[in-house]
């Protein structure tokens, strides 16, 4: 159990895929200006992560086992077709959400976070649980960070900000300094 929960907190906090690994950078930065939108977009980027864990797993245990250089392309069909059943599911149920997300609803099957979930379980080897705890704490992390981010960027519009430092020059900023500030969370389980 301990495992799980380590595995938990450092997809989420100390190896959080957007502020440690640099990963997942163009739905941060393009579709973080809402809260809301931000929101919307990391639960389906968490659904997206939690079925290609469980794809992954399947894959490598039961069909890539003599043949891994099929891995990466497997990995691609699964995130793709799995968007598409997102992408379908939100058009239909939230139209508007789905204009709110625009292109980068679709863009998700270009994630690399979730390309990276996948090439990550694999090569740590995690089982089925442990590939899902993985992906349930990648995707909160992504999430987490997408929030953040809408949030500072929301408070940054109320407030002066001279204007050689609004736009994307900010978005740099708090994302350097959010990065910065996740760093500290490497020393959580250390041993003593």
């Amino acid at each position: 159990m301990d495992n799980l929960v380590w595995i938990f907190v450092s997809a989420l906090l100390v190896n959080n895929f957007v502020l440690a690994y640099f990963l997942g950078l163009c739905p941060f930065f393009g579709v973080s200006g809402k809260l809301e939108t931000s929101i919307r977009l990391g639960l389906a980027s968490t659904f997206v992560m939690i079925i290609t864990a469980l794809c992954a797993w399947f894959l490598n245990t039961y069909i890539l086992v003599h043949a891994p250089y099929l891995r990466l392309i497997s990995f691609i069909v699964v995130i793709a077709s799995t968007v598409q059943f997102v992408e379908m599911i939100v058009k239909k149920l939230s139209p508007t959400l789905f204009r709110a997300l625009g292109i980068f609803l679709p863009l998700i099957t270009t994630n690399c976070a979730i390309l990276g979930l996948a090439i990550f379980a694999t090569n740590r080897g995690y089982g089925l649980i442990e590939g899902l705890v993985f992906a349930l704490g990648a995707g909160g992390g992504f999430t987490l960070a997408m929030v953040l981010m809408a949030g500072l960027r929301e408070e940054t519009e109320l407030t002066e900000v001279p204007s050689l430092m609004k736009g994307t020059a900010m978005s740099l900023i708090i994302a350097g300094i959010l990065s910065m500030a996740f760093m500290g969370f490497a020393g959580l389980f250390s041993s003593s």
